[in-house]
């Protein structure tokens, strides 16, 4: 079964939602002030949202000083057809690759990288181009973070 969408749950689940996404240590008891609801309700809540598969897991959201000693690219790829699954399979175990979207237009994927070096960049582009099945990539290297919303 499918988890409900952001705009089939209530404005409080919609709400703690938000707030686990801007700081997912925040404590129950501090939730439960900032939505004006108990703290029982608040578990009780969380519980339900990570069952119903809302709230999929918890990460780590690096700092820009760290992320700042990587080079990151996005990497637009443009795959054989029938290649996707096996493709997939291969980016996988590759580290480096931090995001992997399947897309409509141009490419098939889009892929965001992080790689220690420009040499380790290069190297992991010339991997992901001599994987059989990939007929061309496109790369954009990541000079600066203008937004950053992710959680």
């Amino acid at each position: 079964m499918r988890p409900p969408r952001l705009d089939q749950l209530d404005d409080i689940d919609r709400n703690l939602v938000a707030l686990l996404q801007m700081n997912a240590r925040d404590s129950v008891a501090n939730l439960a002030r900032q939505l004006g609801i108990a703290r029982t309700t608040v578990i009780a809540r969380i519980a339900r949202l990570e069952k119903n598969n809302v709230i999929a897991g918890y990460g780590v959201r690096l700092g820009q000083d760290v992320l700042d000693a990587s080079i990151q690219a996005y990497v637009g790829i443009k795959l054989a057809p029938k290649y996707g699954r096996d493709v997939q399979k291969r980016f996988s175990r590759m580290p480096e690759i931090q995001l992997l979207c399947a897309v409509s237009g141009e490419f098939d994927y889009v892929a965001w990288l992080r790689a220690d070096s420009p040499d380790r960049l290069n190297d992991l582009l010339d991997e992901i181009g001599a994987l059989e099945g990939v007929e061309r990539t496109t790369t954009s290297i990541i000079l600066a973070r203008k937004i950053d919303r992710a959680g």
